[in-house]
C-alpha cells in the first residue's frame, strides 16, 4: 500500500471518532469498515487453530523476551497451532519465526501505519489491515488461546479486550498466559487490587495464568484447549474457486 493511501486510511479514522460526520461520510466509512472485516474473513478463513500471540514490536532478535517468545510459539506450533500475530516486528516477529522455523504454521494481522509497522518475513500469509478495532477482532475471532508477553500500550489493549470478552461469557473461556512474571509484577498486583476492591469476581484471576515456564504454558494451553474444547486435525477446508479463494 502506498504511503499515501496509508496516511488516508490513518486520517480517516482520526475524523471518524472525532464525533458526528455528514451521515454519507459516516456511511461510506461503514462501507469501507465492512469490506475490512471481509477482506480478513477471506484471508484468514484456511489458517485454522490458532494461538495469538501479543507483544511489543520494540524488542529486537537477541533480546531475551524476543528469544523466548521464538521457543514459546516454536512449542505452541508443534501441538498442531497456527500461530497468529498482529504481524509486525519485535514480539510479533519472535512468535512467526518460533513458527515457521519449528515447521508450524504463521500468520499475521498486520496494521496499516503511515511510517512504523511492515509485515514481518516469517509469515506463510497475512493481512494489511487499516483500522485497529478490524484488526484487534480478527486476532481474537481465530484464537483458541492468547499469550501476552512483554509489551505496551496495543499490548496491555489486546489482552484487557481478550480477558473482558472471556469474563462477560462473549466468547469461549479459552485460556490466556502471562509470560513473564517480573514484567508483568505491577499488572498483577493491580489486578489483585480490583479484587480486593471488588471491581472483579475472586474468580476472575482464574482466567488466565502468569508464569516464567514454557513448558508450564505450554501444557496449560493443552489443558484448556485441545483437551478442554476436544480439538482435533482438521480437515483442510475447500475454497471455492469461483470467489478466488485460496487455502
Amino acid at each position: 500500500m502506498m504511503e499515501e493511501e496509508k496516511k488516508a486510511a490513518v486520517k480517516a479514522e482520526i475524523k471518524f471518532l472525532a464525533g458526528p460526520q455528514n451521515r454519507w461520510k459516516e456511511l461510506q466509512f461503514a462501507i469501507k469498515v465492512l469490506f475490512e472485516f471481509i477482506k480478513g474473513f477471506r484471508a484468514l478463513h484456511f489458517v485454522g487453530p490458532c494461538v495469538t500471540v501479543f507483544g511489543s514490536a520494540r524488542f529486537k532478535d537477541g533480546h531475551p523476551y524476543f528469544e523466548k517468545t521464538e521457543e514459546l510459539a516454536a512449542r505452541i506450533a508443534q501441538l498442531g497451532f497456527t500461530i497468529m500475530t498482529g504481524g509486525g516486528p519485535g514480539i510479533m516477529e519472535a512468535a512467526n519465526k518460533g513458527a515457521k522455523e519449528a515447521g508450524g504454521r504463521s500468520v499475521g494481522c498486520n496494521i496499516v501505519l503511515p511510517h512504523e509497522q511492515q509485515h514481518n518475513a516469517y509469515l506463510d500469509k497475512w493481512v494489511n489491515i487499516k483500522y485497529f478495532f478490524v484488526r484487534k477482532t480478527l486476532l481474537l475471532k481465530y484464537s483458541y488461546a492468547f499469550v501476552v508477553m512483554p509489551g505496551g500500550f496495543g499490548t496491555m489493549d489486546e489482552y484487557f479486550e481478550a480477558l473482558t470478552l472471556i469474563q462477560t461469557r462473549m466468547i469461549s473461556e479459552f485460556p490466556i498466559v502471562i509470560f513473564d512474571t517480573k514484567f508483568h509484577a505491577d499488572l498483577i498486583e493491580h489486578i489483585n487490587l480490583m479484587k480486593r476492591e471488588l471491581t472483579i469476581s475472586p474468580e476472575d484471576t482464574s482466567l488466565f495464568l502468569v508464569t516464567d515456564s514454557v513448558d508450564e504454558a505450554v501444557a496449560y494451553i493443552q489443558k484448556n484447549s485441545i483437551a478442554k474444547f476436544n480439538l482435533q486435525p482438521e480437515k483442510p477446508k475447500r475454497p471455492f474457486r469461483w470467489l478466488g479463494e485460496k487455502a
